[in-house]
């Protein structure tokens, strides 16, 4: 009988993965997810700020494939009967093997009044209703500093010299970039006009700006919320392993622990270094720990032992407008280097890096490195 691998989420990690399952298995492949287009997130700054993006249907994507798309939201998990329920249909999914992808979402809910008032970039749609937002905004305040919130911060003065951006960060800025690094955010923010607050925690956010945690107010009449991301709870809910985070806890294979017939890689997974270091959230993260996890699946699927996890990081890549980016290399266990790359040869690299992620999308097969 032939094996059914299902794919739940068709973000970067879990359209590579159903396209490399057919390529390495001989098993059928199902991807289910929620839209039938495929969102560049990492360019979502970018759309809330103006700028057009690509369209990009799943379908033109798998053309060629053999990947059967169910254009559905999964609504809930049976690990003991291995089935999937969805939104839409009254029929249920079964899997032989299930590759968990669900991503993540941005996380509204630590501080009063931010799902009520504060807009998001975590998927097409937040952009879209931020952009719309922005049309009638003066001054703005991006709450967090980590990359997300400096991009967006970034994009949105070079993009609305009109616009006053505010950027608000419980620590201080780029903390975990080298000083060369530091400078050069700083520098930049100050030639577009970015006002910041640094050590400054948010205790409510309302329609009139900001309440910080010393009782002051930063005032703005749109709030981008870029503090922390959280991921859905289906495989908590289904009785997986997962941290306290929610992220399903995972081995070097990328399988889980307590259900090893279950892949889970992305932001929804929990996976560490052979040191023990947790990998973080990025594109860097799951692209090439998708190739390993399905080729490691594919492996075990034909009597094979799976080859170790070899795992290191190499640069992260900070788009600061259209015009400059900021590129800081690091060791392998992602801290910071001295060496970093900055200006219009930095733009130029970050853009080829985003562009490859839509090649890599074409064709996962292609070999990575981080």
């Amino acid at each position: 009988m032939t094996r059914q691998i299902v794919v739940v989420g068709a973000g970067y990690t879990g359209l590579a993965a159903a396209k490399l399952a057919t390529r390495w298995t001989d098993a059928r492949v199902t991807l289910i997810n929620a839209a039938d287009r495929f969102v560049e997130r990492v360019r979502l700054h970018q759309l809330a700020a103006g700028q057009r993006l690509r369209d990009l249907p799943l379908t033109e994507l798998l053309k060629g494939t053999g990947v059967e798309l169910v254009v559905d939201r999964v609504t809930g998990i049976d690990a003991e009967a291995r089935t999937l329920r969805l939104a839409n249909s009254a029929r249920e999914v079964g899997y032989d093997h299930l590759i968990y992808a669900v991503g993540s979402v941005a996380d509204l809910t630590s501080v009063p009044g931010a799902a009520e008032h504060a807009f998001s970039l975590a998927d097409n749609d937040d952009a879209l209703r931020l952009k719309r937002r922005l049309a009638d905004s003066e001054v703005v305040a991006v709450v967090g500093g980590g990359l997300t919130g400096i991009e967006a911060a970034a994009e949105l003065a070079e993009a609305n010299p009109a616009l006053k951006v505010r950027l608000v960060d419980r620590g201080e800025l780029g903390a975990g970039l080298s000083e060369r690094g530091k400078k050069h955010l700083r520098r930049t923010f100050a030639r577009l006009g970015v006002e910041l607050r640094e050590n400054a925690g948010v205790s409510e956010v309302r329609p009139d700006g900001l309440v910080l945690a010393d009782g002051a107010h930063v005032a703005a009449d749109t709030v981008v919320w870029t503090v922390g991301f959280r991921v859905p709870d289906l495989a908590e809910r289904a009785g997986f392993a997962v941290d306290g985070n929610g992220r399903m806890i995972v081995d070097e294979e990328f399988r889980s622990i307590s259900h090893p017939e279950v892949t889970a890689i992305g932001d929804a997974a929990a996976g560490r270094m052979r040191t023990g270091q947790e990998l973080r959230m990025a594109c860097a993260t799951g692209m090439p720990s998708s190739q390993h996890a399905v080729r490691a699946l594919a492996d075990r699927l034909s009597g094979r032992q799976p080859r170790p996890l070899r795992f290191r990081y190499l640069n992260q890549c900070i788009s600061l407008g259209r015009k400059d980016a900021l590129v800081q290399f690091v060791h392998r266990d992602d801290t910071p280097r001295e060496a970093i790359l900055t200006g219009r040869k930095a733009a130029l690299y970050k853009e080829a890096i985003v562009r490859g992620t839509i090649i890599f999308e074409r064709h996962p097969a292609v070999p990575t490195s981080l």
